[in-house]
């Protein structure tokens, strides 16, 4: 307990300052703290007993829950795996670039974490604290030269603005860490907001659109968990026509657990019944009181506060085919649970390491929307263009996307001009095999 204390209270003791390693420090002269997080901090660390099930719902207890493993997993896996490239912007055209800050967003963030445990780690906090937290390691000359990810419980966020004056206010960061602590302003924090974000913090999905969900499926768990630990009997009266003696009714007591103790008992001495003794429930069975029904309808809950589509974490009760229903649903899961957050990962990307419209990261989901390989096929056969219609992707942009390498000629852009159309044909039907045709050639080709 004294280690919790001490923890909830490090921000206001005599703590060793260490300086951020080539970072900026925040020069606090003549500003004022607008905001505290202590409040925020007792919260998460002793949690909310009052939920309505009365369970403690925090970021350790929910992921013990299947229902939000499975989605944090799904939606920090998901954003992990989506390639960073960065663009150059030239009026209206963009190209793709070879940059350093590349080899950070995609491959390492620092010597001890890789990208995608960076990318799953910092998404992760979003979704369960509100917030991912990451400093900015800077050169002499101001470049990125790494991302250490850190946890949002060991970061004070603190809105400051200078006194009687309406200058725009800027975010000051604390970071606590086991040798003591350093400041750093904004600009070399990486600061990731989910959903709610008040200019200072984030709303945790945990503890505003599942709180009480996650609560009801933790008592759930454990509930369950002592059915069965019980062997599934129900709790039972016994009822005996005479009077038993202390003995008798310890001897029976002792008989019972023999039999019905649960896993591990021995299950070859029968239980003798004597004297006309008859058993009542006293509980509830499983069916009766309908708890798979109830954990059922919680997956389903919690799905829904987290945004993913239920057939995607492993309920598929109420799927009743995986058609094209389903790969509609994918989709809109990566354009509306996954674009809010990439969106918002890019914004601050761009404006943290780029600070001009010149040079801009972009998530690739391409791969997410591809689809199987007949659909992909026709997909790219329109984008490269055919007989009538204009093509959109040249044949090594194609290439690139299944990783394969360009090829001579392959950066022309087809246009319709450029080739000899096909008069002769009378039916539109027999244009339109052609046309399917030839862009499966051309997928072979790519």
């Amino acid at each position: 307990m004294m280690k919790l204390f001490d923890r909830f209270s490090r921000s206001s003791r005599k703590a060793a300052r260490i300086e951020p390693t080539l970072g900026i420090v925040a020069d606090a002269t003549d500003l004022q703290p607008a905001a505290s997080s202590d409040a925020i901090r007792m919260f998460e660390i002793f949690g909310d007993s009052t939920t309505a099930a009365g369970a403690v719902v925090n970021s350790a207890t929910s992921m013990r829950v299947s229902a939000v493993f499975a989605c944090v997993s799904l939606i920090a896996g998901s954003i992990a795996q989506l390639p960073l490239p960065i663009y150059h912007r030239d009026g209206p055209a963009r190209t793709r670039i070879d940059h350093p800050y590349w080899w950070i967003l995609n491959e390492q963030f620092c010597s001890a974490w890789g990208a995608t445990a960076g990318w799953e780690f910092l998404t992760t906090q979003v979704l369960l604290r509100g917030d991912g937290i990451a400093f900015i390691e800077r050169g002499r000359d101001g470049a990125m030269r790494s991302l250490i990810p850190w946890p949002r419980d060991r970061v004070d966020i603190v809105c400051q603005r200078k006194a009687h004056t309406r200058s725009p206010h800027r975010l000051q960061y604390t970071f606590y860490g086991d040798e003591g602590y350093f400041t750093a302003d904004q600009d070399d924090v990486l600061h990731l907001p989910g959903f709610g974000f008040n200019g200072t913090e984030s709303m945790s999905v945990i503890q505003w659109g599942a709180r009480n969900g996650i609560g009801i499926a933790i008592q759930g768990d454990d509930h369950a968990g002592r059915f069965f630990n019980s062997g599934g009997k129900p709790e039972v009266a016994i009822r005996a026509a005479g009077r038993m003696s202390v003995d008798q009714q310890e001897d029976f007591r002792a008989a019972w657990v023999a039999k019905y103790g649960g896993p591990g008992a021995n299950t070859k001495i029968p239980l003798i019944l004597t004297e006309g003794l008859e058993v009542k429930e006293l509980t509830m069975s499983a069916v009766d009181q309908q708890l798979l029904e109830s954990r059922q309808w919680q997956v389903i809950d919690i799905a829904r506060a987290f945004g993913v589509p239920p057939h995607m974490i492993g309920e598929t009760s109420k799927s009743t085919s995986w058609g094209s229903g389903i790969e509609q649903m994918y989709i809109g899961f990566v354009r509306n649970t996954l674009g809010s957050h990439l969106k918002r990962i890019k914004d601050e990307l761009n404006r943290k390491l780029f600070r001009t419209p010149g040079l801009f990261v972009e998530h690739n989901v391409d791969g997410f929307m591809a689809g199987d390989s007949k659909a992909q096929a026709t997909y790219f056969g329109k984008a490269l263009g055919g007989p009538g219609a204009q093509g959109w992707m040249t044949v090594n942009e194609v290439r690139r996307l299944k990783n394969l390498p360009p090829v001579e000629g392959g950066d022309t852009l087809y246009k319709p001009a450029d080739s000899s159309v096909n008069t002769t044909s009378t039916s539109p039907a027999e244009d339109e095999d052609d046309t399917e045709d030839l862009s499966e050639d051309d997928h072979e080709n790519a």
